[in-house]
């Protein structure tokens, strides 16, 4: 056991130390994380990071389009250079040169011209529906947006569409076909619907009447009902039959119309009319994002032959060295634009801000007897006029007024009559004949 010696008289006394904090030392909020990072290494890490992001943005291609054209013209040009007339014969070319367009484009270079995009910034492709997609002018839309890297998913009956029109997609990943009728519910998750589908020429829409109009009322409800559920922004294709037999000339999107609502005509004008309503209720109701295009007379490559319409009726009758059809006297107007123009239209309308309707037409102007002299200059010379009773509710005049699609669009069509033409006329022409005639009468002519 320890001992203990006291003095006597002596008190021990215990003595308490109280605690005193060490001093902070100076600079130690700084010092501190810095000798953390050294002894972690961190800093080694944060440079290799910045080195290995500076290479990869070196090495990225220039987002620049072609000196003197526009990313929306380039594509177009490569398009049906490659595409026409012979998409058949050459569908395995087509898709690389397509795919050679979209990888050129890098990204968010198409909308915005000059210097390099970072990879993680460089635009991701839109899944996209295309009703009426395997048409006349779907097929052709559906091109375009294959070729700017979207994925699209087609929807058509087959009643005027043709799986030709489309076929050299088959095998691409990024494209999807269905056969389905709008008139019936449809669901898929989509980013944007161009709702194209309903037969546009006379004498398919006056095939069955009730359901052209089903096609334009019910089928524009379900494709409106997708929207709204799926959050799609949905562009509807309307006509120019909105206008009737204008008594305003030429027409702007103001002008409510002169339509028949009883004739044989009403089936296609006012369901396109209510599609119209239909479309702009969501809009104000639901707050889906609509778009509304009132197309005026199309023509080019893959249109039906023998649909009734002006254009392909003259072409498809010159070349079986029939007489020209001329209705009535063959001084009513229409106004006509190569299809690759309205899809150029329909793309800047669908990713613009504003709503519409707008005017997608071509504001010049051409008497039919007119139009058949300039089918007989590029097809036959010879070719016969044969003239015949007019049909009923036939409009006298039609003409776009495009001032609001040139100023919030800054679209108008680029492609004159006497030269689409050609290059639909090259596109009937093996249709009709077959390739070896096809062959033929180009030597012949040349």
């Amino acid at each position: 056991m320890a001992s203990e010696l006291f003095f006597r008289g002596q008190e021990t006394h215990h003595i308490i130390n109280a605690y005193t904090p060490k001093p902070r030392k100076p600079w130690q909020n700084v010092i501190r994380p810095v000798h953390y990072m050294l002894k972690e290494k961190r800093l080694v890490f944060l440079f290799a990071g910045i080195a290995i992001a500076s290479l990869i943005f070196a090495m990225l291609p220039s987002s620049r389009a072609p000196s003197g054209q526009g990313s929306y013209s380039y594509i177009n040009n490569a398009i049906y250079d490659s595409h026409l007339p012979s998409e058949s014969t050459h569908s395995h070319s087509i898709a690389r040169a397509h795919r050679i367009i979209y990888q050129n484009r890098a990204g968010l270079g198409s909308l915005h011209s000059g210097g390099k995009i970072p990879l993680g910034l460089q635009r991701k492709g839109l899944r996209i529906l295309v009703t009426g997609g395997a048409g006349f002018v779907g097929s052709h839309l559906v091109d375009r947006l294959i070729a700017r890297g979207d994925s699209v998913i087609v929807v058509d009956n087959f009643f005027t569409g043709r799986k030709e029109n489309v076929m050299h997609h088959f095998g691409n990943p990024r494209f999807e076909l269905i056969r389905h009728d709008v008139v019936e519910p449809l669901l898929v998750e989509v980013d944007q619907i161009y709702h194209l589908a309903c037969p546009a020429s006379p004498v398919h829409y006056k095939h069955n009447p009730v359901k052209t109009i089903k096609t334009n009322v019910v089928g524009t409800l379900n494709m409106l009902g997708l929207a709204k559920r799926v959050g799609a922004r949905f562009l509807l294709t309307s006509t120019s039959e909105v206008y009737g037999d204008p008594l305003q000339h030429p027409q702007k999107e103001t002008y409510w119309g002169n339509v028949n609502p009883i004739g044989v005509r009403s089936c296609y004008d006012e369901g396109k009319r209510t599609a119209e309503t239909l479309t702009m209720d969501y809009h104000r109701g639901a707050g889906v994002e609509v778009r509304i295009a009132r197309i005026f007379n199309t023509y080019g490559p893959r249109m039906c032959i023998d649909d009734g319409r002006v254009v392909s009726n003259f072409v498809a009758q010159a070349l079986r060295k029939e007489p020209l059809t001329v209705y009535g006297d063959g001084k009513q107007t229409r106004s006509f634009q190569f299809v690759s123009d309205l899809v150029e239209g329909l793309m800047r309308l669908m990713e613009g801000e504003h709503v519409g309707p707008f005017n997608l037409g071509n504001p010049g102007e051409f008497t039919m007897l007119e139009l058949a002299g300039v089918v007989q200059e590029t097809i036959d010379p010879n070719a016969q006029i044969e003239f015949r009773p007019n049909t009923a509710d036939d409009p006298h005049k039609r003409k776009p007024d495009i001032s609001k699609a040139k100023e919030l669009l800054g679209w108008e069509p680029k492609v004159p009559l006497r030269k689409g033409l050609p290059l639909m006329v090259q596109d009937f022409r093996q249709r009709i004949f077959g390739d070896h005639k096809e062959d033929s009468s180009s030597v012949s002519s040349a």
